[in-house]
């Protein structure tokens, strides 16, 4: 559970004011937080092989949100922007542009592991056998992967940090 409870810390104010945002209702965002945060919770050991924590509890968000509206507003009272995701607009995701050549740096073997796990949503255990690897060795191939991918993507885009170690800014043009 310190999984959920360190991702919860991270991002529970950034969900806040997503839901504040969306809603204007600083206690209705909070009992909307309050559903995500037991879903999360009730994801148990799943929740800590999570890839990606915030984008899970985004989507999670989200998800409770349209659902409210759905059960407490007529349609036509839906917010048009309620389908846009707050990730969308945010540089990391508008880094996935890149993504393509720096995936054409990489190894034949690092090309498929990213394409088959991280793009295509095999789970690990399924590739450790579609490969005949052990589960620690196919998880070790993934980390190694994904490492040799973020360092092309900071060679080829130019990568700027911000002070909170965070995609700020970079190059588009992806040489």
């Amino acid at each position: 559970m310190k999984c959920v409870t360190d991702a919860w810390d991270l991002y529970e104010d950034e969900l806040r004011a997503f839901l504040y945002k969306q809603t204007k209702d600083l206690s209705l965002a909070d009992d909307l937080l309050q559903d995500v945060f037991v879903k999360a919770l009730s994801e148990n050991s799943k929740f800590c092989t999570l890839d990606n924590s915030r984008a899970w509890l985004y989507r999670v968000t989200k998800n409770r949100l349209i659902d409210y509206h759905r059960t407490h507003k007529p349609h036509d009272e839906v917010p048009d922007n309620l389908a846009e995701d707050k990730l969308k607009s945010e540089p990391v995701v508008k880094l996935s542009k890149c993504l393509p050549s720096a995936l054409n740096n990489l190894s034949d073997e690092d090309k498929e592991v990213i394409q088959l796990c991280d793009l295509d949503g095999m789970n690990q255990a399924d590739y450790a056998k579609f490969k005949n690897l052990s589960t620690a060795g196919a998880k070790s191939r993934i980390q190694r992967a994904r490492k040799r991918l973020k360092e092309e993507l900071n060679i080829a885009c130019k990568i700027v940090f911000d002070e909170q170690g965070k995609v700020c800014c970079f190059d588009p043009s992806c040489k």
